[in-house]
């Protein structure tokens, strides 16, 4: 087991929803990214999701996107984000998945990606747009440095698809709540509870569940047929309307807050 499976076994036993929330890497900047990590464990984060920016992230909403800017403009590379990792293993524990885009993998070479990703502490890697069924390569050399693959399952995904999904995936699944880009929602798919109980019949692998999830409200509404909830774009949304508040790390924090105690 590594920290994220290790997790999900402490959070079943408290009867606990896992808060995943989701930032940016190098938004603003990478020393207030590792701030916000530090501040998003100490508020009730159980797993944190480090997005890698990309120039063209097809599957993220105009939030993500600006934020995958900001960061670019400071020229945030794929080493960055695995550097600050290792920075952030002195002083932390809390599982780290790197979310990000095949191409990105691919240029910087699967095998040397798997070996300093494991190296700096990583945990875990979504590639948003990568198939499991084109995933082989990933997979070999990640199974061997036991770092998680976490692939996406979604509303459009049949169930044979689905159980290839289930049986892949390591860490955890990740079940996209919608069909379209990722952003903050007011209300939930009307489909999604049927959807989740139709993943849970196929898999006793932990579902955290993300896309359009951006409340409380929303954590409580899915906690009973979920084992996480991924928050991206709200928070992403915090920091862009306080970029230049030096009260940026702690007004995440307060709403990281706000979403953990939603999780019991």
């Amino acid at each position: 087991m590594n920290r994220i499976e290790t997790k999900f076994k402490e959070l079943k036993k408290k009867k606990k929803t896992a808060l995943i929330p989701f930032i940016t890497a190098g938004d603003p900047d990478l020393k207030t990214t590792k701030a916000l990590v530090l501040e998003m464990e100490k508020r009730g984060a159980d797993i944190i999701e480090l997005g890698i920016p990309f120039s063209d992230p097809i599957a993220d909403g105009p939030t993500i996107q600006e934020a995958d800017i900001r960061s670019l403009k400071h020229r945030t590379s794929l080493k960055d984000a695995l550097d600050l990792v290792k920075e952030l293993r002195k002083k932390t524990e809390v599982p780290l998945v790197l979310m990000t885009y095949y191409n990105l993998l691919y240029k910087y070479g699967i095998k040397r990606f798997v070996a300093q990703a494991k190296r700096s502490g990583v945990d875990g890697v979504i590639a948003a747009d990568l198939p499991v069924e084109e995933a082989s390569e990933l997979k070999r050399y990640a199974r061997k440095s036991n770092l998680n693959t976490i692939f996406l399952a979604s509303p459009t995904s049949p169930s044979q698809r689905l159980k290839l999904i289930a049986k892949e995936s390591r860490g955890f699944i990740y079940y996209v709540s919608l069909t379209g880009v990722t952003g903050a929602r007011e209300e939930l798919a009307k489909d999604l509870i049927f959807s989740l109980r139709r993943l849970k019949r196929l898999t006793n692998k932990p579902i955290a569940v993300g896309f359009g999830i951006s409340k409380p409200e929303h954590i409580r509404k899915i906690r009973r047929y979920a084992d996480g909830a991924v928050v991206g774009s709200a928070i992403v949304s915090v920091v862009e309307k306080n970029l230049k508040s030096k009260d940026l790390v702690k007004k995440v924090g307060d709403f990281v807050q706000r979403l953990a105690q939603s999780c019991y």
